[in-house]
């Protein structure tokens, strides 16, 4: 029995130094001794490799279920004016002129039926959908039944993912977060003084830094001369909690964002004691406004109302690794975390824009828009006026009101453009 506690003692030396030497040191140093990239390229030849195989069998079983990348239904994207007109024109008596008539009612029931079937809010908070399976049972279409070799493959990448990386990763998320917590509250014992706040940001750099590897995350920074500076605000599209580690990875950043419970609430407790985030309560404790990696959807315009300098930042995760999205009503923080924990890898590029300030005359709603606009066109993502609160509230009476005065100032005789515009 001592024989195997000894041999026990001794493969956790082996694992402790591995992980240490190998993975936590070069990741204090904000080094890497490149393992995490040949990783990765082994894993986009075998994701290629399966994604060539999978073409094959389904062209040998067309009977495969496969879904259209472009959504469940094909909208038609035309202006209100232009589909009454032709709806009018469809008509026997070929109606014309700015009056009411009663067909017009079929484009509403056409617009609200596409509107229930598939609309552009909850379509955000649902996980992406991949042009191809990843091997990860949980976004597979059966595709490991295609052939004894690609089952192999998928057998053998669940021994790797809940074998090998899983426990190397709770491993290093133990470690980094306990050095958070147990650094933060240290420093925070410490008066207010340059050094303190350089003491600081080493501990949440260096936290975040082995917090990252945890994840095998690959983070690929661009226009690095355009990082936020100290006085500024960041703003960034919101996918997911570990997008504090993607940037914190490459800069220290004062946090705001919503109290937490359990673990989390323990972190941000030590966090707070540091630096100064800001951590607030909400009115609902199930608002989350993660949004999937598709798209940006509106900012709140309290941050923008200020007058600093605005220092956008568009994350772009690669969902053939893993899919980085919340669904905070589907799993809960550490369901989530496993979830990541059991993913191949998170893979994403950060890219930094150029600052923006509040032109004259320009109100913060039109800013906030300009800085989300941005940030859409630079990550390619998909550019939202919606507020994503819509995911549980009703909405707002001035959205309606918008689309009715569109219809009214066509039927007297209004230019249809001149009117206010909302989305749809």
């Amino acid at each position: 029995m001592e024989a195997a506690w000894d041999i026990a003692f001794v493969l956790f030396q082996v694992w402790l130094s591995i992980v240490v030497g190998l993975i936590m040191l070069p990741a204090m140093f904000g080094m890497s001794l490149g393992f995490t990239d040949i990783y990765i390229k082994v894993l986009v030849k075998t994701l290629e490799w399966a994604t060539l195989r999978i073409q094959r069998g389904q062209n040998e079983q067309p009977t495969l279920p496969s879904q259209s990348a472009n959504g469940i239904i094909e909208k038609d994207d035309g202006s209100m004016e232009e589909k009454i007109r032709q709806l009018r024109r469809s008509h026997p008596d070929n109606l014309a002129g700015g009056d009411f008539t009663l067909c017009d009612a079929f484009y509403f029931c056409k617009k609200g039926i596409e509107n229930i079937v598939e609309d552009q809010v909850t379509q955000r908070f649902t996980s992406e959908e991949l042009a191809s399976w990843n091997l990860l049972t949980r976004t597979n279409n059966n595709f490991r039944y295609i052939s004894v070799r690609l089952t192999i493959i998928w057998g053998l990448g669940v021994f790797i993912r809940y074998c090998i990386l899983l426990p190397l990763r709770i491993t290093l998320a133990v470690i980094g977060l306990s050095w958070l917590v147990i650094g933060t509250t240290l420093v925070g014992l410490l008066p207010s003084s340059n050094v303190k706040n350089w003491l600081s940001d080493l501990v949440h750099i260096t936290c975040y830094r082995i917090c990252a590897r945890a994840l095998s995350a690959t983070i690929r920074y661009h226009n690095k001369e355009n990082r936020p500076k100290k006085g500024g605000i960041c703003v960034a599209n919101h996918t997911s909690p570990i997008d504090i580690v993607i940037l914190a990875n490459d800069g220290c950043y004062a946090m705001v964002g919503q109290v937490h419970g359990g673990l989390m609430g323990v972190i941000q407790r030590s966090m707070v004691r540091s630096c100064p985030h800001v951590w607030f309560e909400r009115a609902e404790m199930k608002d989350r406004t993660c949004i999937n990696n598709t798209s940006v959807m509106m900012f709140k315009k309290g941050s923008f109302e200020i007058g600093g300098t605005i220092y956008p930042v568009a994350i772009k995760y690669d969902p053939q690794f893993g899919d980085a999205f919340w669904n905070s009503a589907k799993y809960n923080m550490v369901s989530y975390i496993l979830r990541m924990m059991t993913s191949w890898a998170i893979v994403c590029n950060v890219w930094y824009l150029a600052p923006m300030t509040r032109q004259d005359g320009e109100d913060a709603v039109h800013f906030a828009n300009r800085v989300k606009s941005a940030i859409a066109q630079q990550g390619g993502l998909v550019d939202l006026s919606w507020d994503g609160g819509l995911k549980r509230e009703r909405v707002k009476e001035s959205f309606k009101e918008e689309q009715q005065k569109m219809y009214s100032s066509m039927i007297v005789g209004l230019d249809c453009h001149e009117a206010s515009v909302g989305p749809e």
